[in-house]
């Protein structure tokens, strides 16, 4: 081996080390986003529930609107946690000395829209195409195609329970509730 092929053949050894080290942080750059794993929910009960309120804040009988305050990830931006959306939380009379809240979503299931009270307090009232229903979310008139979307709801072992709920989000306009990814 000569000179000439010595230095050919460092310059070509030093060039690829020189690419190689640009490219790994590209490439993990790049691909970041599909390798970190998504983590749902707080640290309260099983994963994917979050305390909302305690037990004691609701009164039988009387919906309570509450915000869901997530933590998102979007490809590599981490957003702090902020409110994403709301539930209606709605406290059942004891029956058989089991307490149960029903937890219900704030998002019509016509087109989406927010769901609010309706007048004198008696219902649920959706503005943008006057659907309506029921505290247990059942529709009172023909507009939407389904019943309002039920959550799943625990109730911590506490003295004062605290109520977890699991937020999830449906696909609008369709008769069946269809979870969005």
């Amino acid at each position: 081996m000569n000179r000439r092929d010595f230095y050919r053949y460092g310059t070509i050894v030093v060039g690829n080390l020189v690419g190689l080290s640009l490219a790994i942080p590209g490439i993990a750059y790049v691909l970041d986003p599909l390798l970190k794993r998504k983590v749902q929910g707080g640290g309260e009960g099983k994963a994917g529930f979050q305390e909302v309120a305690k037990l004691s804040d609701l009164q039988v009988g009387v919906p309570m609107s509450v915000p869901i305050i997530e933590e998102r990830q979007d490809a590599w931006v981490k957003y702090p946690k902020e409110p994403v959306s709301s539930i209606w939380l709605v406290r059942q009379p004891p029956c058989d000395n089991k307490v149960e809240v029903l937890a219900l979503s704030s998002e019509c299931p016509h087109l989406g829209c927010a769901v609010s009270m309706g007048e004198g307090g008696k219902s649920f009232f959706c503005p943008c195409h006057t659907s309506s229903f029921d505290f247990c979310g059942k529709p009172t008139n023909k507009i939407p195609p389904r019943p309002m979307d039920k959550l799943e709801v625990e109730l911590s072992k506490d003295s004062d329970p605290k109520v977890l709920v699991k937020f999830q989000r449906f696909r609008a306009q369709s008769e069946e509730q269809i979870p969005l990814a």
